[in-house]
């Protein structure tokens, strides 16, 4: 197959939208298809939506992957006839992230005539397929394909985990950009709440999404906070080997990859009831659920599994074996080739 891929910048990005990107694209490589990559530039919201006025499908393909996130630029490029099948890859909705609800009604008129343009989806989850329903009742084919969440397998072994468990100090560890959506304020917020001599918190993730708002977090934490900004998958992985538990409690999730991923480590992972964290987390078993910008109960469950190191290797032990029951990447890669082939004429 000739597939073209629409993204926003470059596929390079440090994310999990764009990893999960990269790794499709490597494994349609792998089966022999041809996949192109098209790339919009950054902008802001407003100039991708001027883009409805110059920018045209590209010719030569079998089918066109357009990154969801792209969908302001992509309504009028859309309009039939198209020259072949578009599918929208939906990481997350922009309207159901945490704002006023005006300018989510705002974006939600969009997103839904974006929906509405394309042939069919490929959802990383069912909180997203729910989303994207909840926008638009949609008819048109999908499949769900969960994201990948082995690039570092199962890091380490029950025993390893056990002797972690009981290791001073207590340490913390948060990956995501440093963007007011994944909530690096609500964790600072609740550890305020702490000692400050029992625990390390450090914060894996670009300082430059949001660069206002990360300034504001580094003046605002204490010393035994460490900002390390993105880091490549090794240094990433020794994080995670050191950390004892994950806390990214985001406004809103269309998946978590790197919930998953810490799990691989024996993380027990922390995120909100907002999102996908549910798919993923069962609250007291593998990790803890709480409330959109609840430092409080934030504060609660990471004290509660500091002070019992008991509570907390059970955690990491069924953090693991979560990781475990996750769908293999090379099946999903395979079944979402199969869903591009039946949608080609």
């Amino acid at each position: 197959m000739k597939i073209g891929l629409l993204i926003y910048g470059s596929l390079n990005t440090l994310s999990g939208g764009y990893f999960y990107d990269r790794a499709l694209t490597e494994a349609l490589r792998a089966q022999g298809d041809e996949v192109r990559i098209i790339s919009l530039r950054w902008r802001n919201y407003a100039a991708h939506l001027s883009d409805n006025f110059k920018f045209k499908l590209p010719r030569g393909l079998d089918v066109l992957i357009q990154d969801e996130l792209n969908h302001p630029s992509l309504i009028g490029a859309n309009r039939p006839p198209r020259p072949y099948p578009v599918v929208s890859l939906v990481h997350h909705m922009r309207c159901s992230e945490l704002r006023p609800n005006w300018q989510n009604m705002f974006y939600r008129a969009i997103e839904r005539k974006y929906l509405q343009s394309v042939d069919g989806f490929i959802f990383n989850s069912q909180t997203t397929q729910k989303a994207v329903y909840d926008v638009w009742r949609n008819k048109k084919p999908f499949v769900i394909g969960y994201p990948p969440t082995d690039r570092f397998g199962a890091a380490l072994t029950e025993e390893e985990i056990r002797i972690r468990a009981q290791q001073e100090p207590f340490q913390i560890l948060f990956v995501g950009n440093v963007m007011r959506r994944k909530g690096l304020h609500i964790l600072l917020n609740a550890l305020r709440r702490l000692p400050a001599s029992g625990f390390t918190l450090n914060v894996v993730g670009s300082l430059q999404a949001e660069p206002a708002y990360a300034s504001q977090m580094q003046k605002l934490a204490p010393p035994n906070v460490h900002f390390h900004g993105a880091l490549q998958d090794q240094t990433l992985a020794e994080q995670m080997r050191r950390a004892h538990i994950l806390a990214l409690p985001s406004s809103y999730e269309g998946f978590g990859i790197v919930y998953l991923e810490g799990m691989g480590f024996g993380l027990p992972a922390i995120g909100t009831t907002a999102g996908a964290a549910s798919e993923i987390i069962t609250h007291g078993k593998d990790g803890f659920l709480i409330a959109p910008e609840d430092s409080i109960t934030l504060a609660h469950q990471i004290q509660s599994a500091a002070a019992d190191r008991t509570l907390l290797t059970n955690l990491s032990l069924n953090a693991l074996a979560r990781y475990r029951q996750q769908p293999a990447w090379s099946e999903t890669a395979a079944d979402l080739r199969k869903f591009l082939q039946s949608l080609i004429p």
